[in-house]
């Protein structure tokens, strides 16, 4: 039995509104020390697989097939055996 985090972010090259409205808004609270703001999500899952390798592949193609858009984001995934 594994858990994994996976991280899900935009591609640098990809354009964040949602980053660039919460970046106004921090500057309108008065955080202007707030450069760039960009914004993900994060998924934590519980794997059942004898070896981690196993699970590592399966969470990749997850990834490459349902939790993440490969066009526009990239991901990163941190494993733990529990």
């Amino acid at each position: 039995m594994f858990k994994a985090t996976v991280y899900v972010t935009l591609k640098e090259s990809v354009l964040d509104p949602q980053g660039n409205a919460v970046r106004e808004s921090l500057h309108s609270l008065g955080f202007d020390e707030v450069g760039e703001v960009r914004i993900g999500k994060y998924m934590n899952l519980q794997i059942d697989a004898d070896k981690e390798e196993t699970a590592r592949e399966r969470i990749e193609e997850m990834c490459k097939k349902l939790l993440a858009n490969t066009v526009i984001e990239e991901y990163r995934l941190e494993m733990k055996g529990v």
